[in-house]
């Protein structure tokens, strides 16, 4: 790492980058792993803002020993005895709930008052009890240049107690980690020590009250650990189990190796420098799996919100072909719409008529629909009344599959709620309305399409009514208009009757321009309707804040780090060469 320059410039800018893209990046579906990686990013963003970017800002602020151990380890009566002042009150009762107590010399009070460590800690000159504040104290007797912070239990019953050792254990320049020959093989310690070595922290160990007569046995086996750990290369003093005196304090000639040591540190600033260093580099050398950590948890995220989107789309396009398929079997033709047809066409002499003499219709049609009005308001109604009902049951259908296969996943079940299990509310409305709408449309359809033909002039408001409701049955038959035996047999041939009543009038190719366009609007209506209902779910994931571009731009953040990072390793080892 670089003392100053450019190249620690670049890197506060790329951490500073990745910060932004940690903190827009959210894990809101509940897929396994989701929870992992909302704690994972958390604490990357109290990383980045309690120590390194304070830190490359200030590379020559004091050292943070930051001193952490087991309930009971004897953490506080530590930090007195190295301050030789009573600056960090013992608890009695377990667990402790105080703050963290920040000691340092009054030359670097200045430092650790203006609160760019630890930013989201509350500065206080006096004791309290609330974890989000710092308690500072100056000690004369400690040197400039060094700062012992006495953190919370590391395995507290309290959960807000353990998440702020963390915190604090993150921010350490150097970890000072306190165990008793009673404790240390304990799992919790061993877990956080690992975390270290693997974030490159500097580590030195206190064995405390150890039994004379036990010694040389926990620390050999306390020593095989270390080793096990890869943590061999770690300082370690080992404490005898004693007295404190009238203030508290351990005996000084049991300390003093302690702060003999950490004299040296504070009167060597190239010490200090490459403690800082070491920390510093591992901590942003092991940003770069964590962050691919948490955008393969983002890609999850996107993939899964994408699949149950998919499956929305997916049921709701089958609405749409079923739609579309009953539009052209003729299955619309049969029960209520067949037999009001029937009364609105005439009687089977009727279909004769037609059928024979094709060429005669136009006189026909038109003196029939000046004489008196024939039975079409109910035949329009069986229409509506037809169409609505498969709308419904198509919705119905889409909506009951698209909770059905949300609920497979787990991701979906958790955003299913009682409502997406069926159709909205105001869907038989909305239905009615489509219909009703179509309706209308069709019939301006005719009339627009009429033109100035001669039987658009003649027969007024109900020729346009009659002929209207001729296209509306002749959409219910095949695409090409053309229908098949089936659909006669279905229909008792009034399709054929539709169609030679809208080919007298218009030519046969007008016949097939009006149906083709009627089923046109109609189907792009219905895709209109489905597509609201299908949003009532893709509302679901959109509000969820996933994002597909996550986890490229978490990619992007670490790989501009590790160039910049390359970038400050090389200057460093440039002015060291010098």
């Amino acid at each position: 790492m670089p003392t100053a320059g450019d190249a620690g410039t670049d890197l506060r800018w790329a951490l500073t980058r990745l910060r932004g893209a940690i903190d827009v990046t959210a894990y809101p579906l509940a897929l396994p792993g989701a929870d992992e990686a909302r704690q994972l990013g958390s604490a990357l963003r109290a990383q980045l803002a309690d120590y390194l970017l304070p830190r490359l800002a200030r590379l020559d602020a004091p050292l943070l020993v930051v001193v952490g151990g087991s309930t009971g380890a004897g953490k506080s009566t530590l930090v007195n005895s190295l301050v030789q002042a009573r600056v960090s009150s013992v608890g009695v009762l377990r667990p402790t709930t105080r703050s963290p107590v920040l000691v340092c010399s009054p030359l670097d009070s200045a430092w650790f008052r203006q609160g760019d460590l630890l930013p989201g800690l509350t500065r206080t000159t006096s004791p309290g009890d609330q974890p989000d504040t710092l308690h500072l104290v100056t000690a004369p007797a400690l040197p400039a240049g060094l700062a012992f912070l006495d953190a919370p239990d590391i395995d507290s019953v309290v959960d807000a107690n353990r998440a702020l050792a963390a915190q604090l254990l993150a921010a350490a320049d150097l970890w000072l980690f306190v165990t008793t020959a009673a404790r240390y093989a304990d799992a919790v310690p061993w877990e956080l020590l690992r975390t270290a070595r693997l974030r490159g922290t500097a580590i030195a160990l206190v064995l405390d009250r150890v039994p004379p007569a036990a010694a040389d046995e926990v620390t050999a086996h306390l020593a095989e650990m270390l080793a096990e750990h890869q943590l061999d290369a770690a300082p370690l003093f080992v404490l005898p189990e004693t007295v404190v005196d009238g203030q508290g304090l351990l005996p000084g000639r049991l300390t003093e190796p302690l702060r003999s040591w950490f004299g040296r540190l504070a009167a060597d600033s190239e010490a200090r420098a490459a403690v800082i260093r070491q920390t510093l580099d591992g901590a942003v050398a092991a940003l770069g799996p964590a962050v691919e950590s948490l955008a393969t948890a983002a890609d999850q995220q996107a993939n899964a919100a994408q699949a149950l989107d998919e499956r929305v789309r997916s049921a709701y396009r089958g609405a749409r072909r079923c739609v579309e398929e009953a539009l052209r079997d003729g299955r619309l033709l049969r029960g209520e719409v067949l037999a009001r047809w029937q009364e609105f066409v005439g009687t089977g002499e009727l279909f004769r008529t037609l059928e024979a003499r094709v060429g005669q219709l136009r006189d026909r049609l038109v003196a029939a629909v000046t004489g008196r009005p024939a039975p079409n308001a109910q035949l329009r109604s069986a229409i509506e009344s037809q169409l609505v009902t498969l709308l419904r049951e198509s919705a119905a259908t889409a909506a009951e599959q698209t909770a059905a296969a949300w609920q497979t996943h787990p991701a979906g079940a958790a955003l299913l709620t009682s409502e997406l299990s069926r159709p909205g509310e105001d869907l038989p409305e909305r239905a009615e309305r489509l219909v009703r709408d179509w309706q209308r449309g069709v019939l301006e359809l005719v009339r627009t399409s009429g033109g100035d033909k001669r039987f658009v002039a003649r027969s007024a408001a109900y020729a346009v009514n009659a002929t209207g409701l001729a296209v509306m049955i002749a959409v219910f038959a095949s695409t090409a208009f053309i229908p098949t035996g089936l659909e006669v047999a279905a229909a008792g041939g009034t399709t054929v009757a539709a169609q030679k009543v809208l080919e007298a009038i218009f030519g046969d190719q007008a016949t097939r321009s009006l149906a083709t366009r009627a089923r046109a609007e109609l189907l792009g209506m219905v895709d209109r309707l489905f597509e609201e209902e299908a949003a009532r779910y893709l509302a679901r994931t959109a509000t969820a804040g996933v994002d597909a571009g996550h986890g490229d731009q978490l990619r992007e953040a670490a790989r501009l780090v590790d160039a910049a990072r390359d970038g400050a390793d090389q200057t460093a080892g440039a002015e060291a060469a010098r």
